[in-house]
């Protein structure tokens, strides 16, 4: 069994907060494949359903991103998960808007929430960071992590959650990498190069002109060429 955990904090003021990306993430991923509705359980809100035949169990601490790792916990401790059996789905100020990273273990980075789980769970899980960009000062971190994303972030922040979750069997498995070059190719709009490109419309049913065979020489002595003077007569 997977336990993945989306960070966030909970009520509607804060759902479009950049710090709540990782409440969007799972949002996507129930959706796109078919999770049960989400109930009440462990601080937190949690939905099963299947990723490659495994149970995966997803689950949004109703705790406050600081105490995350009270929730996160106690699943873990209810269905005797180990540390490698979580992924932990956040915001992450280093990486670049749109950008998309996988790790394992590691410190907090002075992400309140990782510091959390961190503390009740130890390090050893697996991390998705999801990038929302620094505001280049300091002293604007607070307002820019809780924040709204701003209407012009759209254009990324979809097409990016569409592709984590269309792709997160992979990372269930335990394809990182692969997961992560799916995530890229989706955010630079190129095509997965196992699909084949299609012929442009109209086109596909024309062939093309077979070159002719350049015509034989004429004879200009012998047999053949008197032949030819008798029917066509010398038009030099």
């Amino acid at each position: 069994m997977l336990l993945v955990a989306g960070l966030g904090n909970p009520g509607r003021q804060y759902e479009n907060h950049r710090h709540n990306v990782g409440f969007m993430a799972a949002d996507a991923i129930a959706r796109r494949h078919s999770f049960s509705p989400w109930s009440k359980k462990f601080s937190a809100l949690v939905a099963e359903g299947l990723l490659g035949g495994e149970k995966v169990l997803l689950i949004k601490p109703q705790t406050f991103m600081n105490l995350s790792g009270q929730a996160v916990g106690e699943a873990m401790r209810f269905y005797k998960l180990a540390p490698a059996d979580l992924v932990v789905l956040y915001d992450e100020l280093d990486l670049a808007p749109g950008k998309l990273r996988v790790k394992r273990g590691g410190g907090h980075g002075g992400h309140n929430g990782i510091k959390s789980i961190n503390a009740h769970c130890g390090p050893d899980y697996r991390r998705v960071r999801i990038g929302i960009g620094h505001p280049g000062d300091k002293a604007r971190v607070n307002a820019h992590v809780l924040g709204d994303f701003a209407k012009a972030d759209r254009d990324w922040l979809e097409p990016l959650l569409d592709s984590v979750a269309d792709n997160f069997g992979m990372l269930a498995a335990g394809d990182e990498s692969g997961f992560m070059n799916k995530v890229s190719l989706a955010m630079k709009g190129e095509p997965d190069e196992k699909t084949p490109v299609p012929a442009p419309k109209g086109r596909s049913h024309i062939r093309q002109a077979r070159p002719r065979k350049p015509a034989a020489p004429v004879p200009e002595t012998g047999p053949m060429a008197a032949m030819l003077k008798k029917l066509f007569g010398n038009k030099e």
